[in-house]
This record gives C-alpha cells, structure tokens and sequence, in this order.
C-alpha cells in the first residue's frame, strides 16, 4: 500500500511538472517544490488564498462527521496541480499522506487554517441574526457569504483587490443564484479609499454590521491597522460586531519560541510576505478602547483546536495566531 501510494503520487508529479511530491527523502516527507511557493509568489492576494483554499479542501475530504470545518466550495478555487491533491485525498490513506507531508513541510499552516475557520464559522453563523450587513476584508477565496446558513439574509461587501475577486468571479456560478446578496467592492490598498468604494456600493454606515478581517494584519504595518481601526469605527454603527486575527508579536521578536514559528517566518520571508506586524495580547483590549472597540473574546489557535479536534487526532496548531471577537461601542 504505501509504495502504491508513493508511486500515484511520483506519477502525478511526472504529470504535472509544476508539483514535485516525493514522498519520502532520507525517510522523512518532502513536498511540493514547485507551486507551494509559486502560487505563493504570483499575483496579489490569490497568493495564500489558494494554498489556504487547499487546506480547507482537504478537511472537507473527511468524511461528514469527523470534519473539524466543513468547506465544500474551497475546491473550486484550487489550482489544477491543488485540485489533483483534493481528488487523491477522496482516498483517505492518500489524504492522511498529503496532510502528513504538508505538515512536515510547513507545520501548524494546515491545522491553524482549520481550527481558525471552524472558530470563525461558528461565530459569524451566531452574529447574524443581529446586523443587516457583513463585510469582509481582504475576502480573497472566502466562501462564507455562500455556505453559511443565515448569510443570504443579510447584504453582503467583500472588499478586496480587482485581480481577486475577478478570479473569484470566474469561479462562481455566472446565474447570480449564489451571489445576488453580494456586492463586491474592488480595492487597491494604499491608493482607493475605502469608505468612497463602499459608498459608492451602498454600504450603509449606520446599520449594524458584521466585519471579518482575516488574515490581514500580520502583513502590515502598524499604521495601516490603524488606519483601518480608525474607518472601522467611523463606518460602523454602534453594536457592530468585529473579528480580526492577528499573531503574537513575541512571535516576531523572538521573545519567545513557539512551535512551528520559526519554519513559517523562514518561508513567508522566502516567498517575500514576511509577518510584519503582531499585537501582544494583554494590549489588545486597551487598544481596542482606545479605538472605539470592547473586546468581547481573543483566543488562540491553538486553543481553538483543542476545543475542535478529536484528542487522538489534533494536529500541531499555531499558539501565536489569534481570533478576536470585538464590537463597536
């Protein structure tokens, strides 16, 4: 069995010249030379989304009840070389290999997406009852206004760059049946203005709404999340529900040594997307204040997947990634 399965994998990579699996070097995993960093290289935001796509597709190969998150659209956003990936893992010793050679490659990526996304899943299906809109930051190939119960009750913004969400809109069904709630606001970060964009579209500034900014801030500066904190709160109505990540930032002084950080600095330097900015959590809530914001709830990823996994079965996951839950006052 395991030679029939590193002789698929060899076969699909002779295949596929832009994905080198070799299942085993030296007795321990390799993986993905070419389009892991390609992809992660090419093109604006699309770079991580498709690879977290990946991560979110290979869950929903579980079977039904042992998925931690359930994303059944994230393969239509993968990459043909991903795709044949999320087609192997309908196999689950073929999938518990993938997952096992991603988490060799880039360990705590793979189980931290997951974790965070089923934390964020919940939490927005419990939101919604209370706004009238959601908008989403830097959306990339996120699929919630799509699968989550209650989302089409609401409008929805998805800002992010045009690139993005052209591929994106290639990708959904042309007929408008998924996409009729949704308004997508094309923004170039550091040259449009947000607030214009979103008026423009019919964002109303004083109905309560839901924001989600994942995976964004540790890849600015501390003035650009400022700067956002500040159009949140002149945007928002009172009420209006937060969630944001961010990473810790001893994690980027080195202050102190979480597993998994160092492997993850190397390679989003090496793709040129280093982490450039964290909070310190016991900062967060006074920062929040300060800003127009109460924080309701900051957890760590890792945390979340204890909550989340089987104890037999939890992956190493990022204890210097955090999901915060915030309004505002």
């Amino acid at each position: 069995m395991v030679r029939l399965l590193r002789d698929g994998l060899l076969l699909a990579s002779n295949e596929l010249p832009n994905l080198a699996y070799q299942c085993k070097v030296n007795g321990r995993p390799s993986f993905l030379k070419g389009e892991w960093e390609t992809l992660m290289r090419a093109g604006e935001a699309s770079r991580t989304a498709r690879q977290n796509a990946l991560f979110r597709a290979l869950e929903a190969r579980r079977a039904a009840p042992a998925r931690v998150a359930d994303d059944p659209m994230a393969v239509q956003f993968l990459s043909p070389e991903f795709r044949l990936l999320a087609e192997l893992a309908r196999v689950p010793p073929l999938r518990r290999l993938i997952e096992g050679v991603i988490d060799n490659r880039w360990p705590c990526a793979r189980g931290g997406v997951v974790a965070r996304t089923r934390l964020i899943d919940e939490t927005v299906v419990a939101e919604l009852p209370r706004v009238r809109q959601a908008l989403i930051l830097g959306a990339g190939f996120d699929t919630r206004a799509y699968r989550l119960g209650g989302m089409k009750t609401v409008r929805v913004f998805e800002v992010d760059h045009p690139a993005t969400q052209a591929a994106k809109q290639h990708v959904l069904p042309p007929n408008g049946l998924l996409t009729a709630h949704v308004t997508f606001v094309p923004v170039v970060f550091g040259m449009d203005d947000p607030a214009r964009q979103l008026s423009t579209a019919g964002f109303d500034p004083d109905a309560r709404t839901l924001v989600l900014w994942e995976g964004v801030t540790n890849y600015l500066d501390s003035e650009s999340v400022d700067t956002t904190f500040g159009f949140l709160k002149s945007a928002l109505g009172s009420g209006s529900p937060v969630i944001f990540t961010y990473v810790d930032r001893a994690m980027l002084d080195g202050s102190v040594r979480f597993p998994g950080a160092e492997t993850t600095m190397r390679a989003v330097g090496r793709v040129g997307e280093p982490f450039t900015f964290g909070f310190a959590p016991d900062e967060v809530p006074a920062y929040l204040a300060e800003r127009g914001f109460e924080l309701m709830w900051d957890v760590a990823v890792s945390d979340a997947a204890q909550r989340f996994y089987p104890p037999e079965s939890c992956p190493t996951v990022p204890a210097y990634y955090h999901v915060v839950a915030s309004r505002r006052t």
